[in-house]
């Protein structure tokens, strides 16, 4: 509380101090001017929809079961909810009538329109390294699907998260406009990657930790989803996510189908992939592997805790590995090698490894599902366990998955499990 109360008090004194700065709207907000683009309007409307696509614009920008981009969506955050806009183009309440300027405005300096500060749950901290030739071939997009007339909502952000002055306190903190630039040294193919991973896929907005004010910490060391729940690896460490030993054909699978020799997604990421990018070209998707097995693993490795000998520490993985035996066996196998892809490998599985247990905790509880796609249409899904196994059980089972098979990871409590029972599945 008292790290909240100061972190707080900064971002009022600097609200106070460049707040009437960053909310003057200067006359250079809108950029360069849209690019001459060779592309006929057919032409630039589906590349608008391919880089939609890569964006995964229609995961927060659509409610479940409604119109496509009429917006209406809650986002939960650690301040209140932010409720995604209507960006068909509908004149009265979307945004049928920006310009290609305005658009640009609101992906590279994150403003509305009329000026105002947009909340960075729409990741421009990410879309402002869009180059102008592409966000003009979104807007294109947008303005050709079919407007909607919807109304938007009011955030519902506490207070003084709900004031214009914070926000431009916070942006003077942790968000500077800047394109993308091309790293001459390295490939076409890696530039890409750097391109989609940094930009519209915006794939820091949850593989890195947040400040107590929201802010992304650099790179993609992993962290916490604030609200959902989930744990999104560190990409950057090969104890976690990081890909630097991996074949680039398995990155390839995981990301274009969410299935691999070594792994598949479950959680978030299998919405990703399912919405995402398994609708890229595979040259884009191979170029993302590229550049993340590139990363440097600039974590240091995580020392083996040493294995609690105590009586009770014995017991519980006694009883996990009966459980184990009863309930998860028949598919992965009495050495945890699975049946990969349908039934992953446990045994030096980085899920299971990592220092927060969330994860394996989650998909314990609520079951593991990896998304139907185009390349794994009959998925296979592991089946919740939340319903037959209390709190102790569960904990017994990911305590024994976490220390069995050459896996060293610390044991899992009751209440930490009793944490994540409740918790939405979205």
């Amino acid at each position: 509380m008292k790290k909240s109360l100061m972190a707080l008090a900064v971002l009022l004194l600097v609200g106070v101090g460049v707040g009437a700065k960053v909310l003057l709207w200067p006359a250079d907000d809108i950029g360069p001017p849209a690019t001459p683009n060779s592309l006929s309007q057919a032409q630039l409307v589906a590349r608008g929809a391919y880089l939609a696509r890569a964006g995964d614009c229609m995961a927060c920008h659509t409610t479940r079961g409604g119109v496509p981009y009429a917006g209406g969506r809650a986002l939960a955050t650690p301040f209140g909810n932010v409720i995604s806009p209507n960006i068909t183009p509908d004149k009265d309440t979307g945004i049928g009538t920006w310009s290609a300027d305005d658009f640009w405005r609101a992906m590279h300096n994150g403003k509305s329109k009329d000026g105002r500060l947009l909340y960075p749950a729409f990741p421009y901290t990410n879309y402002t390294k869009v180059r102008r030739e592409d966000s003009d071939a979104l807007y294109a997009y947008f303005q050709s699907v079919p407007p909607q007339r919807q109304a938007n909502l009011p955030h519902t952000l506490r207070f003084p998260y709900n004031q214009q002055i914070a926000l431009a306190a916070w942006r003077a903190l942790y968000f500077k406009p800047a394109v993308h630039q091309d790293e001459p040294a390295r490939s076409v193919e890696w530039n890409r990657g750097a391109y989609l991973v940094q930009g519209l896929g915006h794939c820091s907005a949850c593989h890195s930790s947040r400040t107590t004010l929201g802010g992304s910490e650099e790179g993609l060391s992993g962290g916490l989803i604030p609200m959902l729940g989930w744990y999104a690896p560190s990409l950057t460490s090969n104890a976690e996510a990081g890909l630097g030993d991996w074949d680039t054909e398995h990155i390839v699978a995981l990301l274009h189908t969410g299935i691999s020799p070594r792994a598949t997604v479950f959680g978030p990421m299998a919405e990703v992939v399912r919405q995402s990018l398994q609708h890229l070209e595979v040259t884009d998707v191979r170029a993302m592997a590229v550049y993340l097995k590139s990363l440097p693993d600039t974590q240091p490795p995580v020392k083996a805790a040493p294995r609690d000998t105590s009586e009770a520490a014995t017991r519980q993985l006694a009883q996990g590995a009966k459980l184990y035996e009863t309930h998860c066996a028949s598919c992965h196998q009495a050495d945890g090698k699975g049946v990969p892809p349908g039934y992953p490998p446990l045994a030096g599985n980085r899920a299971l490894l990592t220092a927060s247990p969330v994860n394996a905790i989650r998909i314990v509880l609520n079951g593991g599902f990896a998304p139907g796609t185009a390349g794994n249409p009959r998925p296979y899904g592991m089946p919740p366990y939340g319903p037959v196994l209390n709190d102790g059980e569960v904990a017994a089972v990911v305590s024994h998955l976490r220390a069995s098979w050459g896996n060293n990871a610390p044991a899992v409590t009751a209440l930490e499990v009793n944490k994540y029972r409740s918790v939405p599945l979205e």
